[in-house]
This record gives structure tokens, C-alpha cells and sequence, in this order.
């Protein structure tokens, strides 16, 4: 897995939460209230939900509302999510934006002003216990996920192959091993490739060996999966149905083709 530094993951987070800054200026509230990939949410829900988050890590107890609607929620952290979403809903998309702007600051001075032994404390994440540098990993990741929810929801394309691109890719990349495994059930000696197009691409190979699915090196492969760059990181993050990904631009499906079907459909990790 990838290593970063401390200051390049704090300053990586910097770097996507000004791009959602700058994805959402000057809009109006028809805009502010555009549907996007995320069921029931909103392109100010989105940055709703990002500041939840980060009140949470500041101490902020989570707002007292009724869940009346939870038929778009699908386990108990969607619950948690939500109740900071129905708590901000009154609000107006440039409150919303200034919040957000008011809290990601704050947050990421908190974070400069950490030292190493802070960073190292291990504590809750939503992948287990994790030292504190790496759920900020995954809030990178998070963050960039939610800024492609929110440009694509307003046609606005952008904050592609920067730091948090980069982190999306490396965590999808850690999830192939399950994928291809417990996902696809590979059989005993299969492998599966995933050739990734695009700057921060490559080609990925998972083969299944003593009943474990693991990346080994090796020119061969049973199933192989083209596909975009995008369509990589949509598809790991639940973003983009199995029938959208097998007809995106650039996904092309060779050798043993209901093995890379079930590769690619198990590939929506995040939900």
C-alpha cells in the first residue's frame, strides 16, 4: 500500500476541500439543490455531510432530529450520517458553503498543530481501529469521492488526478484481493486483471492461490477488465451500476467473461 507523509496527507486534504470550495462557487439554490448520485441527497447535502463529519471529530455532539425517511439508508453509519443532513436541510446553500469553508479551516489547522505521537494514536475509523493519520486517509478519500457526487451533479468536471484521485485509486486497489476472492469467487489458480486507463492507471493483477486472492506479478490472466480511470473509482465507490460500467467508455471485458463480469460487479465495495 501507498505511504504518505503526514504533511502530504493533511495537505492533500487541504487541497480537496478548496476544490469543492471552488466547484460550488456562485451557485444558485435550484443548483444547490440538484439530485446527486447518493440517494436522497442534495449537492448541499454533500458538503452537509462532510462538515458532520468533521463537527464530529471536533467534539460536536450530532443534532437531535426524527429520521422520517430512511429508505435510502442502508446500515447504521448512513443513520448517523443523515441526522447532520435533516438537521442542515433549512438552510441555504451558501450557508451551507460557509460553514463548510469555516470548518474544513479549522480542521486543518488542528491538524498541523498534531506532532507524530498524535497522529499515531489508534482510535474508531469506518475500516476499524486505525491510527489517527490514516482515517485522515480515508477522509481524504471520502472528500474527493463526495467532490465528484457534487461536480458531476453540476456539470462542473474537475479536481481529477490530484492527491485525492490518487488516494481513491490506492484504497480500491486494496480492496481487489477481496473482490476477485470473496467477491467473484475466482476459482483455485485463476487470476484476474484489472488494466486501469489513465494518468494515475495501471495494470493490477489478483491471483488466487492456497484458497487466497492476493496481487502477484505475472503476464497471464484468466479474466481481464479494461476500464476507465473514473470508471474505476465510480464503480469502488458505489457510484455507478454494474449495466453503466460494462457500457462506459473504455471498459471491455476478455477472456473468461462471466469471471470478469462477477469481478467488476463485486468491485462496489462502498455503499
Amino acid at each position: 500500500m501507498t505511504s504518505w507523509s503526514d504533511t502530504q496527507i493533511i495537505d492533500g486534504l487541504e487541497e480537496v476541500w478548496q476544490s469543492i470550495l471552488d466547484a460550488t462557487v456562485d451557485l444558485d439554490e435550484t443548483q444547490w439543490r440538484l439530485p446527486t448520485d447518493c440517494p436522497g441527497w442534495s449537492v448541499a447535502d454533500q458538503l452537509v455531510h462532510l462538515i458532520g463529519i468533521e463537527r464530529s471529530l471536533q467534539g460536536h455532539p450530532a443534532p437531535k432530529v426524527d429520521l422520517v425517511d430512511t429508505a435510502h439508508l442502508r446500515n447504521p453509519i448512513g443513520e448517523m450520517n443523515e441526522v447532520w443532513i435533516v438537521d442542515r436541510r433549512s438552510r441555504t446553500g451558501a450557508e451551507v458553503r460557509d460553514e463548510f469553508a469555516e470548518v474544513t479551516a479549522e480542521r486543518i489547522a488542528e491538524l498541523r498543530s498534531l506532532s507524530t505521537e498524535q497522529l499515531d494514536v489508534i482510535g474508531w475509523s469506518p475500516i476499524g481501529q486505525v491510527p489517527l493519520r490514516m482515517f485522515m486517509v480515508i477522509r481524504v478519500m471520502d472528500s474527493w469521492i463526495h467532490e465528484q457526487d457534487v461536480r458531476l451533479a453540476l456539470g462542473r468536471p474537475g479536481g481529477h488526478n490530484g492527491f485525492g484521485e490518487e488516494v481513491s485509486i490506492s484504497r480500491a486497489d486494496t480492496a481487489l484481493g477481496v473482490v476477485v476472492g470473496k467477491g467473484a469467487r475466482a476459482p483455485e489458480g485463476s487470476s484476474v486483471v484489472f488494466d486501469v486507463l489513465g494518468p494515475l492507471g495501471g495494470r493490477r493483477r489478483i491471483e488466487v492461490t492456497d484458497g487466497r486472492a492476493r496481487p502477484v506479478e505475472g503476464s497471464d490472466a484468466t479474466a481481464t477488465i479494461t476500464l476507465s480511470q473514473q470508471t474505476y473509482v465510480r464503480r469502488f465507490g458505489g457510484r455507478m451500476t454494474l449495466d453503466d460500467a460494462l457500457v462506459a467508455e473504455g471498459t471491455e471485458l476478455s477472456g473468461d467473461a462471466a469471471l470478469a463480469e462477477a469481478a467488476l460487479s463485486a468491485l462496489a465495495v462502498m455503499v
